[in-house]
């Protein structure tokens, strides 16, 4: 089960290092086919780092498709080599950094567009998803860009959708019901909002805490076969 901390990598071949204008950097593990067709992003959630994920690229099992995995945004302030998208407080209190969102919003949006300017794959072929805060900011930059989808894992919204800045895309929701750092109830109040503003949403629900299980890996692979082609 992956959680918030790092874990090994998979076999990295030419990691490539890509830059926004915010200095946002990330890894990225290119297409094993050779001929990339769609772009997977992963965000990972707050106290860890762009190689959190990294194995999942691998479970993903997904030959035409390359992956980016962004460092977030700011240093952690007691956690060496961790990063975080912006300030928590003790109760996921988000709304206490506006301004770190913001910077982060911004840094995401860039990534995006450079990687879909620089290795020709379009953001209609691009599906942004996150842990955690990253799940909470996949969901803020995610409903703003014209992608193939969002996936969200174990997240979270800042703030209610804004129907008129939303462009429509499948979404998929996932998360543990015993989650006992962002409660199963964050899960149900995405739903609703993403429906709100004409969202289709898959939803799973899974019987862990914080983290990704396995389970959870085969049902975000069946969504991305589906909206990627």
């Amino acid at each position: 089960m992956l959680g918030l901390q790092a874990h090994g990598s998979p076999t990295l071949c030419s990691q490539r290092l890509y830059m926004s204008p915010l200095e946002l950097t990330s890894i990225a593990i290119p297409a094993p086919s050779g001929n990339p067709r769609s772009t997977v992003v992963l965000l990972h959630g707050w106290g860890a780092n762009d190689r959190d994920l990294l194995s999942i690229a691998q479970a993903l099992n997904l030959p035409d498709c390359q992956f980016i995995f962004p460092n977030a945004t700011f240093a952690h302030p007691g956690m060496p080599g961790a990063r975080m998208w912006y300030e928590l407080g003790p109760q996921l209190e988000f709304d206490r950094d506006p301004e770190g969102i913001e910077a982060s919003r911004t840094a995401i949006a860039a990534l995006l567009e450079r990687v879909a300017i620089e290795t020709a794959i379009p953001l209609s072929q691009t599906v942004l998803a996150g842990f955690s805060q990253g799940g909470a900011m996949t969901l803020d930059v995610g409903m703003r860009l014209p992608l193939a989808g969002v996936v969200s894992l174990s997240g979270y919204l800042h703030a209610a959708l804004d129907a008129e800045a939303v462009t429509i895309k499948p979404a998929l929701v996932m998360h543990g019901s015993a989650d006992p750092v962002v409660p199963f109830g964050a899960a149900i109040r995405v739903c609703n909002a993403l429906k709100q503003v004409g969202i289709g949403v898959e939803f799973h629900e899974f019987a862990i805490g914080h983290g990704i299980c396995p389970e959870e890996i085969a049902v975000f692979r069946e969504f991305l076969v589906k909206v990627l082609g």
